[in-house]
């Protein structure tokens, strides 16, 4: 099935061109995974009466997505998206992963990515898995997701060579959407992979948060790294809506952090939508043009002061930390720095090599 494809046998990256994706997507819409899984703890870690060789993709991703679920007593249902290689998913990645379970402990955590739903994905995971911490990576199938949304016709259109992707690569654009389809079939927390979560999402519903604020406090931008919805709400259909409706490939963030802006501008005017717009401290108490102050360890007494006043105000105000990654990823985690103290009080297996971050 579309969006299927297993790691082992075919993956696709998000620069190869338009014409290639539809052909594979074409190609591959029916495909069976036969994937061989060689290591006996994954195959035990990925048995719930499910045959991997034989069994259509729609049909395990919704059946593995509700055993996960129903298996596991989950205080909060968490999702996350992997579009890279498996053998990317680096210690930064890992940690968000342990800051959330270290805040979340009773929470679940599934990541839709055809590439970590692997036997290499599986050994990243292992070590939290060996914790009693339930996590797992599984293929996402869009055909089934996207089955009675908004955006049905948008996929037919992409998968049919109609809707033109634009330039920004897809595998971006998808994981916009994918995170608000899952969250439309099973209500939960999406949440970016550049994050430290600092607190116990529980007492979360129906939010989304403010980027950035004007002088009068009213939110000037808001961003989908973090969405917590039920299941079926309203405000996430017709996120779907107008993501099918006006998809633009060319315009970084028109079909992510613009299109949320956009709907909540209208649908603001409304009663009919219940939701929270939760200001900037929330999760982006660092707006990105700033974000490498975070890095850099202090060089004097002032600068220290800074880091343990911003530290206490962040475990007191803000439920996670959103790293931005595209602009933070060039600079290493230096000692002594708010990203450095914030890894460490809130990790779990806590082996990290900083020199290499």
């Amino acid at each position: 099935m579309f969006d299927c494809l297993k790691s082992n046998n075919i993956l696709i990256s998000s620069s190869l061109s338009f014409t290639l994706i539809v052909l594979i997507i074409i190609l591959t819409d029916s495909i069976i995974s036969n994937v061989s899984l060689h290591s006996s703890v994954f195959q035990q870690h990925h048995t719930n009466n499910i045959n991997h060789d034989q069994v259509y993709c729609s049909t395990r991703f919704h059946s593995r997505v509700e055993q996960f679920s129903r298996t596991n007593q989950c205080k909060v249902n968490f999702f996350m998206t992997w579009i890279s290689p498996a053998n990317s998913f680096g210690q930064r990645e890992f940690f968000a992963l342990e800051s959330l379970f270290q805040t979340n402990p009773k929470s679940c955590l599934i990541i839709l990515s055809t590439t970590m739903d692997s036997e290499e994905g599986f050994k990243i995971l292992e070590p939290l898995i060996s914790l009693g911490f339930r996590v797992e990576s599984i293929s996402p199938d869009l055909s089934d997701l996207l089955k009675n949304t908004p955006a049905e016709t948008w996929l037919v259109e992409i998968k049919n060579g109609n809707k033109n992707p634009g330039e920004i690569p897809l595998a971006q654009n998808l994981s916009n959407l994918i995170r608000l389809a899952v969250l439309y079939k099973y209500g939960g927390v999406y949440l970016d992979m550049d994050f430290v979560v600092l607190k116990d999402f529980s007492g979360l519903r129906n939010s989304i948060g403010a980027q950035s604020i004007d002088a009068n406090g009213k939110w000037s931008r808001l961003n989908n790294a973090v969405l917590v919805f039920d299941k079926k709400h309203p405000l996430i259909y017709k996120f779907m809506e107008e993501f099918a409706l006006t998809f633009d490939g060319n315009i970084w963030g028109h079909n992510g952090p613009y299109l949320v802006s956009r709907v909540v501008d209208r649908v603001a005017k409304t009663k009919d939508f219940n939701f929270t717009v939760l200001p900037p401290m929330a999760f982006y108490p660092v707006d990105w043009t700033r974000i490498s102050r975070f890095f850099a360890r202090p060089n004097d007494p002032a600068t220290a002061k800074w880091v343990e006043a911003k530290i206490r105000h962040l475990n007191r105000s803000t439920y996670g930390v959103h790293l931005w990654n595209r602009e933070s990823n060039k600079f290493k985690i230096e000692e002594g720095s708010i990203i450095w103290r914030l890894v460490y009080d809130h990790c779990l297996i806590c082996h990290f090599n900083f020199s290499t971050s």
